[in-house]
């Protein structure tokens, strides 16, 4: 169940929204489903549109710092205009369709470190919206990336934490201008070649376009270099140990020379 709420518009008395998301888990591509609970109030209230989005905390540059905000991702409606008269009780569902692109939150029921996905529910009322609390969302990973989050797992890598960046990665066709992004520390295998490895997903309805970023180590007089590499897994080879081919991309990309390699 949500949390039920009262509208800040209408101050005390005002009518009551719950929003329910009746299978919070789900994985990209997939149809979030749910409903909107309405009560309400002493007296009559026009609400011009209910509509509900899913957002996350983003890292964006601010200046020339870090910071946080939250962003959604696509918004959809629920509701068109409507009277919801005095103590009246309405219920209203609405299915929400996960983008491929989604980002994750869990694996196997294994939360995702700093990974968090919400669904937000705005009650347009003259013009502004009435934004509550986020209803958590759990997204699990395609066969496909799970594929791909294995096989790190096996060479070693550790994940650190997740975050969603505000930005585009290059050759590939993002939905949306922001990207999921995991972080590892490096693996025995590659200890003093490289610091850590990050590596972000990009799906589609053929498969996911895999993007690794490497620190690798410099010298004793020499800066680290940031190496990019891009493979791509189809959804039919998600039953395939890609091992040896998240293995071999690293080591092509700690191969490849740089300015100071």
């Amino acid at each position: 169940m949500g949390i039920k709420r009262f509208l800040a518009a209408f101050g005390i008395g005002g009518p009551s929204i719950d929003t329910v998301i009746e299978q919070p888990l789900v994985r990209p591509g997939d149809r979030l489903v749910g409903r909107v609970d309405l009560v309400g109030g002493e007296v009559e209230a026009r609400i011009d549109e209910i509509a509900v989005a899913l957002a996350a905390r983003v890292e964006v540059e601010i200046g020339d710092h870090e910071g946080q905000t939250t962003m959604e991702f696509s918004r959809v409606a629920v509701s068109g205009p409507f009277t919801l008269a005095a103590g009246e009780q309405r219920r209203l569902p609405f299915e929400y369709p996960m983008s491929l692109q989604s980002p994750l939150t869990e694996v196997d029921g294994r939360p995702l470190p700093r990974a968090g996905l919400g669904l937000s529910t705005d009650v347009v009322i003259g013009g502004q919206p009435d934004k509550g609390d986020l209803d958590p969302v759990r997204v699990d990973p395609l066969p496909a990336q799970r594929a791909v989050l294995e096989a790190v797992d096996r060479l070693g890598f550790g994940l650190v934490k997740t975050d969603i960046e505000h930005g585009t990665l290059s050759g590939t066709r993002q939905e949306f201008p922001l990207y999921q992004e995991f972080e590892y520390r490096a693996a025995p295998r590659y200890a003093g070649r490289l610091n850590e490895m990050e590596l972000s997903f990009v799906a589609d309805d053929r498969g996911v376009d895999v993007v690794i970023e490497v620190d690798k180590r410099g010298g004793l007089f020499l800066e680290s270099q940031d190496r990019f590499g891009r493979f791509r897994v189809e959804h039919d080879q998600a039953g395939a140990d890609l091992t040896p081919v998240v293995a071999e991309q690293v080591d092509s990309l700690l191969r490849r020379r740089g300015l100071f390699g």
